[in-house]
C-alpha cells in the first residue's frame, strides 16, 4: 500500500505469481497463508499461478476455498504424456474456477483432448537457451487442433530454441521465440 493506505495496483490487473517457481511448492507452505490472505483482500485483481505439483493442491488451500475464489487462475503445466495423463486426471476433478493447462516446455507428442472439458486456455511453449531439447511444430500443432475441436482457447506463446517445422530443425535465438510463435498465427478464441 501506499502511504495514504490506497493500493499500488489498480484493479483489473493480473498478478504472476510465483512464476519463477512454484506456487504450491514445500518451501511456499510457511508464507502461503499470508498470499491466500492478500488474495482474497484483493478480490480486484485475478492472480494467476503455474504449478506441476497439483497433487499438493487440496492441502495448499484455504479452508474458505469451497469451489474457488473467483479471482485465481490456476495453471497446470504438463511437458509430456505421462506428465499429462498424471496430472491432468487430477486437475480435471479439482474445485477450480478457472483452469489453463501449460504445455511448456512442450518435450514430446501430448494428447490433451479427454482433459479439456472446464478448461479456459491451453498455452503450448519450447524451451530456450543452450542445451535446448527439440521441440516439433506438428506436436504443436496436435494440440491447437484438440483445442479448436473442443472449443477451447489456444495460445502458442513461444517456439523453441530448437525447432523442427517439416521435418527441418531450426536453430531460434531465445529473443525470437516468442515472435516466431506470433508469425506461426495458430492462436485460437473460442467462438
Amino acid at each position: 500500500k501506499k502511504k495514504k493506505n490506497t493500493y499500488v495496483m489498480k484493479p483489473n490487473q493480473c498478478v504472476y505469481v510465483c512464476f519463477q517457481s512454484d506456487f504450491l511448492i514445500e518451501e511456499a507452505d510457511v508464507w502461503r497463508t499470508e498470499c491466500w490472505k492478500m488474495i482474497k483482500e484483493r478480490s480486484d485483481l485475478t492472480f494467476l499461478f503455474l504449478t506441476k505439483r497439483i497433487t499438493r493442491f487440496l492441502s495448499c488451500i484455504p479452508a474458505d476455498w469451497n469451489d474457488g475464489y473467483e479471482n485465481v487462475v490456476v495453471s497446470c503445466t504438463v511437458e509430456d504424456q505421462t506428465s499429462a495423463d498424471e496430472r491432468l486426471s487430477l486437475f480435471m476433478r479439482l474445485p477450480i474456477k478457472h483452469k489453463n493447462i501449460v504445455c511448456q516446455p512442450l518435450l514430446e507428442p501430448v494428447t490433451i483432448s479427454q482433459y479439456l472439458q472446464g478448461i479456459d486456455l491451453v498455452v503450448v511453449g519450447g524451451e530456450s537457451g543452450k542445451n535446448t531439447r527439440p521441440m516439433d511444430f506438428d506436436w504443436v500443432m496436435h494440440i491447437q487442433a484438440e483445442c479448436v475441436s473442443a472449443n477451447v482457447d489456444f495460445t502458442f506463446r513461444q517456439a523453441s530454441s530448437r525447432f523442427i517445422k517439416d521435418g527441418q530443425m531450426y536453430e531460434i535465438s531465445p529473443k525470437m521465440l516468442t515472435q516466431q510463435a506470433r508469425k506461426a498465427n495458430i492462436d485460437y478464441k473460442k467462438i
